[in-house]
């Protein structure tokens, strides 16, 4: 019989603590702050803003929106982030993506002071998370890595496939779980023979973009399949990478679409936020 792992129990547990922590340093005198920046009018990308703005205010934590237009240039928004990068108030700096086409995403991403990027997508804190030497994790595999601490499914000597190589998710997730001393696949668009890699894994984390793309014939009975997918179906509904009306009678543990991984990568960038102000504070 599987389990659904609830990534709204989780996420709620994890924004509970962040939010007694944040109080914490209120009565030291010390403000945590969230600076968000939003470039163009994309509907997703408003969606994801808010929800991130709402979890700020169930923290405790201040959320400050600069929303620009989308002709803004390269050039103003990286002196918006240089001067974010000097106010000692602003503990934290996302800027949504995509961006507009004529905005460099890499420039961007590399403007931001890595003491401050709380998405962790600079160079310099992949690295560090790559040598095991960090203070925080990319939101979505770290994420991840909190629901299976959370149902206690252990990872060390497990064969764990994850489907995805991007730098977002794919690659990430792989150093969080060589560092659980889990045995690590990564595959991928050109992957031959995905299957065999799936049937044998423990652990599956499909992070592809493609809806309901593992089927229950690529997973062995009792695996852990974790769907990191967000996509529309034929109806526009919601639905992730994994079938999961027909994969989730051979888990023990399956995450649903929605209601799994998503409201995890906003309890994690809330943890992130509390982390890197209590480090640029010295508590």
């Amino acid at each position: 019989m599987y389990k659904i792992i609830d990534g709204k129990e989780v996420s709620s547990f994890i924004k509970s603590r962040v939010k007694e922590e944040v109080a914490v340093l209120g009565e030291k005198g010390i403000k945590s702050t969230l600076a968000v920046i939003i470039v163009g009018d994309d509907p997703a990308s408003r969606v994801y803003v808010n929800n991130k703005k709402r979890a700020c205010e169930a923290t405790g934590i201040v959320s400050r929106e600069y929303a620009m237009t989308q002709e803004t240039t390269e050039a103003e928004l990286l002196e918006l982030i240089s001067r974010l990068n000097e106010e000692k108030e602003v503990n934290g700096i996302l800027c949504q993506l995509p961006l507009p086409r004529h905005i460099d995403e890499k420039k961007v991403i590399d403007a931001i002071n890595p003491e401050k990027d709380v998405d962790v997508f600079s160079e310099v804190n992949v690295g560090k998370m790559w040598i095991g030497d960090y203070d925080v994790a990319s939101c979505t595999p770290k994420g991840v890595i909190e629901l299976l601490d959370y149902y206690g499914i252990a990872l060390e000597g497990k064969n764990c496939v994850i489907i995805g190589r991007s730098n977002i998710v794919g690659k990430p997730m792989a150093s969080l779980l060589l560092e659980k001393n889990a045995t690590v696949t990564i595959c991928h668009s050109r992957t031959a023979d995905l299957s065999f890699f799936t049937r044998n894994a423990d652990v599956i984390i499909a992070a592809v973009g493609r809806k309901r793309f593992v089927t229950a014939d690529m997973v062995k009975d009792g695996a852990v399949v974790i769907d990191v997918g967000i996509n529309r179906d034929e109806n526009g509904k919601l639905c992730g990478d994994v079938d999961f009306e027909n994969v989730k009678e051979k888990c023990s543990f399956i995450t649903p679409v929605p209601g799994g991984c998503g409201p995890m990568t906003i309890a994690v960038l809330m943890k992130n936020t509390l982390a890197v102000t209590k480090k640029q504070n010295n508590v």
